[in-house]
């Protein structure tokens, strides 16, 4: 399976693979839900593994739940891409240029000592990482997203009700998955709801595996200049959301522009592209799995414990997180040199028969669920409460609300978001009674 710009990339060493991953790891088996098969059978021989990428590097890729918790919080495993680019970054040619570097006896962890002028914190190590952090994490509290339920509710039953009112099937993604995450997202961030179109279809193309280097570049560049245009308003019409209080804020040093479009880029990307997915995938998943549907529908109690193994059944993020060895180390029995990259696979991951019982089944009562869906460690996900209400909100209304929905095409003709960096579904055409 090769893109344009995989050929082109193996004629040109200059040129970036921007999909070096081998589809192996990538591409699904017959069931849409479980890990690629590639995966369980590097898991078959040990929880780290070593894959060939694309662009001729090797990665350690880690399968395995202990091991993969401890790479997020063991600080030799860095996650500054621009101080130590891992292998994910490389051109033929730079993969190359190494191998002729540790071969002459000059290997290690390259080093780049640029400083930082950006503000895209999630890959980067403390201090600095930490000081960006600190300055969001009192926006994204239980408190204050337990807070905004009511308002979750009304946008999810609006846009249930505008379903209802079109008659009795949709496309669940655009009418409902995709606008409840970025409304939320929107208001919070003080982005006007009618400039949503923008930003999801550029960010759509950022995240597209499958899409070559000049489209995602410029929808990248697209991305960035529609956010700083906001920043520089909120600059002058300062209003009640978490821009205008970034801009305003007591950040010392003060934050520059970059580093606020940059935050803000971040934020608004992650907080649709996740939980909009995991809508839609988590009902196609309960759709799949009438029995635990039915268990649902008769107890909607249990709700919680339905998202947290639906996240961890999942697991949306199917390519990284990624690290890179600063030091020589030990990981699983396997001796990782300073240098080297790490991918965590979180879809084996948070399968590993070490850590649950039947981790293949999905089974909505499971308890003590301490998946890694949203990462540990210092980098865990900022947004993961309000993912938690979206998610619990969004489904308990969709049952509630539409008896008897199902699927309105068969489950082998759902096209499947495996070229993109968040797994899902492109569409899920569903009906109801």
């Amino acid at each position: 399976m090769s893109t344009t710009s995989d050929r082109s990339a193996a004629t040109d060493p200059d040129r970036l693979i921007q999909r070096p991953l081998p589809p192996e790891v990538l591409l699904r088996g017959e069931d849409p839900f479980a890990p690629p098969p590639g995966l369980d059978r590097l898991h078959a021989h040990g929880p780290v593994s070593q894959v060939e990428l694309l662009n001729g590097a090797r990665i350690w890729m880690v399968t395995g739940f202990a091991e993969s918790r401890a790479v997020l919080t063991d600080d030799r495993f860095s996650a500054d891409t621009h101080r130590h680019p891992n292998a994910m970054q490389l051109t033929p040619h730079q993969v190359a240029e190494q191998r002729a570097t540790a071969a002459a006896g000059h290997g290690g962890c390259p080093v780049t000592d640029r400083p930082r002028t950006d503000g895209r914190f999630i890959f980067m190590d403390p201090p600095e990482q930490t000081r960006l952090r600190r300055l969001l994490v009192g926006q994204f509290t239980v408190r204050r997203m337990r807070a905004l339920e009511a308002r979750v509710r009304e946008i999810a039953v609006e846009h249930i009700e505008a379903m209802r009112a079109a008659g009795s099937r949709a496309d669940l993604v655009p009418a409902f998955a995709l606008p409840l995450p970025s409304l939320v997202i929107c208001e919070l961030l003080g982005v006007a709801y009618a400039d949503r179109a923008e930003f999801q279809e550029r960010s759509a193309v950022a995240v597209n595996l499958d899409a070559g280097d000049e489209a995602r570049l410029h929808a990248q560049a697209g991305l960035h200049e529609f956010m700083r245009g906001l920043v520089a308003d909120k600059r002058v019409h300062p209003t009640d959301d978490l821009i205008s209080g970034l801009v305003h804020g007591d950040a010392d040093p003060p934050l520059t522009d970059q580093e606020l479009v940059d935050l803000s880029t971040m934020l608004l990307g992650a907080g649709h592209e996740t939980t909009a997915n995991m809508l839609a995938l988590g009902t196609f998943a309960l759709l799949e799995h009438p029995e635990q549907l039915e268990a649902l529908r008769a107890d909607p109690g249990r709700i919680d414990t339905a998202v947290e193994e639906l996240l961890r059944y999942l697991s949306v993020i199917h390519t990284g997180p990624v690290r890179v060895a600063v030091e020589d180390l030990v990981l699983g029995e396997i001796t990782i040199p300073a240098g080297d990259t790490v991918m965590i696979s979180l879809p084996a991951a948070n399968r590993d028969h070490d850590q649950w019982t039947d981790p293949a089944e999905l089974d909505l009562s499971r308890t003590r669920n301490h998946h890694l869906a949203f990462g540990h460690g210092v980098h865990q996900c900022l947004g993961q409460q309000l993912a938690r209400v979206e998610l619990r909100i969004g489904l308990s209304e969709l049952l509630a609300r539409l008896p008897g929905l199902r699927l309105d095409a068969a489950a082998d003709e759902i096209g499947l978001r495996t070229g993109m960096i968040v797994y899902g579904v492109h569409s899920l055409p569903v009906s109801w009674d």
